[in-house]
């Protein structure tokens, strides 16, 4: 079975310097620990799930639409999904 890369993927070299951007922008807020990263997963989670035909400047359109308080609504979702910890981790951490 061949698994065809997402078209989204092939733009990331591209998008680097608007998602670092962004990145700045949400630090500049408040959210100090805030990742390019972080971003392109947030969008590849939410926005860009279905792959289609896609352009640049739809993509970094995307990026720059992106509001704090959707990034912060993905990272919870997130969080609800990751396995639970044990008291013992979270006391020897």
């Amino acid at each position: 079975m061949v698994v065809k890369e997402h078209p989204v993927n092939a733009y990331r070299e591209q998008l680097q310097v608007v998602l670092e951007s962004k990145a700045d922008e949400f630090k500049l807020l408040g959210y100090d620990q805030v990742t390019a990263q972080e971003i392109w997963d947030c969008l590849m989670s939410k926005k860009w799930k279905q792959p289609e035909e896609v352009k640049l400047y739809q993509l970094v359109n995307d990026v720059l639409a992106l509001s704090s308080s959707d990034y912060m609504t993905y990272l919870t979702m997130e969080a609800y999904k990751a396995p639970l910890r044990s008291f013992e981790e979270y006391e020897n951490n």
